[in-house]
């Protein structure tokens, strides 16, 4: 049986490290041609030099130049940015793993597209702020398309051998972080350190600040409407404190059904890696602790009102998506400098994003990578000159 060839954007991510770790486990059915990384030069040597991985993409510059010098004498390929994929892999790989956090993940998920028979993504920002063109590219070069976010790969799963015409209605789940159970009145008091301590899953400190006010499951919806091309009305999401059900679909023929895992990535990971092939992951029983206690309940958007923005998005992908991310992305990054406190940070994303000089974007089209690009520079100028 011919070694599975395999790509990973983003392979000193948690995500990519989980894959690796998969990958440790059944070497002889592998082979790496490229992993990339932005600064963290070096995991990603020590990843290249554990895998005899022949290929390394490093677009920091001062960590693309200690690489190649570490690497001088290893018989190792290093470059600096995207542009030289049709080199690096001559070939189509079997599959590729778009890890890489932020906008910054866009342009190299659009760019492999055409060198691989399967990407599976996990970069929410490609698909939020770039479906159109993502989506396009897919069919262009007829390469199949796994997401990775629990929700959506839930969701992905459970329309094998359906029609997007047969649902009736999506509901994914939200663990709600670390205050679901904390009354809206001690709000007030959330300090940084209490909406880092996530209760189920390991994460970094930028998504489970997302987790925390909720933001998350705002750009979840946006990926459910993008991937499955099912209308806002048609999406809901519901509180589950054990994250152990991802989604649950209802169709029109009366049946309705969801998904259960527990919460750990290494699940959608393996499962896209492995697609179309039975094998064997271990994992815990059945928790029918948690099965008899499901706890599945509407948000409480009194507590968390950011949910509210679904209701203002535009029904059609537009330039919108990319200001409501680099607006959170930004006062995020605010809050985790310790420049702003929790109860503002809500409410600033809230303020901002309904601007009129933003609403405008809910009209038109991403046409390029470069006008998104653009636009996330546009947007950071504005809220610096906020002087937030």
């Amino acid at each position: 049986m011919p070694l599975k060839k395999i790509a990973i954007l983003g392979s000193t991510s948690s995500i990519g490290k989980s894959l690796l770790e998969i990958i440790k486990k059944d070497k002889k059915k592998f082979k790496i041609d490229l992993l990339t990384a932005n600064t963290n030069y070096k995991d990603l040597i020590n990843q290249a030099q554990q895998f005899n991985v022949k290929n390394l993409v490093i677009t920091d510059p001062k960590s693309f130049e200690k690489t190649k010098l570490i690497c001088k004498n290893k018989n190792i390929n290093i470059f600096k940015n995207f542009e030289n994929l049709k080199k690096i892999l001559p070939k189509k790989v079997d599959y590729v793993m778009s890890s890489i956090s932020g906008i910054g993940g866009l342009l190299p998920t659009y760019k492999i597209i055409n060198r691989t028979k399967l990407i599976a993504i996990a970069n929410k920002e490609a698909i939020i702020c770039g479906w159109p063109l993502i989506k396009k590219e897919l069919r262009k070069h007829k390469t199949k398309f796994i997401p990775v976010d629990s929700e959506h790969f839930s969701i992905f799963s459970l329309l094998q051998n359906k029609e997007i015409s047969d649902i009736e209605k999506v509901y994914i789940t939200a663990s709600g972080g670390p205050f679901i159970d904390l009354p809206k009145n001690q709000f007030k008091r959330i300090k940084l350190n209490d909406a880092l301590k996530h209760p189920n899953w390991i994460m970094g400190k930028k998504i489970t600040i997302d987790s925390a006010t909720l933001m998350n499951k705002v750009f979840e919806v946006i990926e459910a409407k993008n991937i499955f091309n099912i209308s806002y009305k048609k999406i809901s999401i519901l509180t589950h404190p054990q994250s152990y059900v991802h989604a649950i679909i209802k169709f029109k023929n009366g049946l309705s059904k969801f998904l259960i895992h527990e919460p750990d990535m290494k699940i959608p990971i393996y499962n896209s890696i492995f697609y179309n092939s039975c094998q064997n992951l271990k994992t815990n029983s059945l928790d029918f602790k948690i099965l008899n206690n499901l706890n599945l309940k509407k948000v409480e958007k009194n507590k968390f009102p950011l949910v509210r923005l679904i209701q203002k998005l535009p029904n059609n992908s537009s330039l919108y998506e990319t200001v409501l991310i680099t607006i959170n992305d930004y006062l995020v990054y605010k809050f985790l400098e310790k420049k702003i406190n929790f109860q503002k940070l809500i409410k600033l994303i809230h303020k901002i994003s309904n601007l009129k000089e933003f609403q405008k974007f809910k009209k038109i089209q991403p046409k390029n990578l470069k006008e998104i690009h653009n636009l996330r520079d546009y947007v950071h100028l504005k809220l610096d000159a906020l002087g937030i």
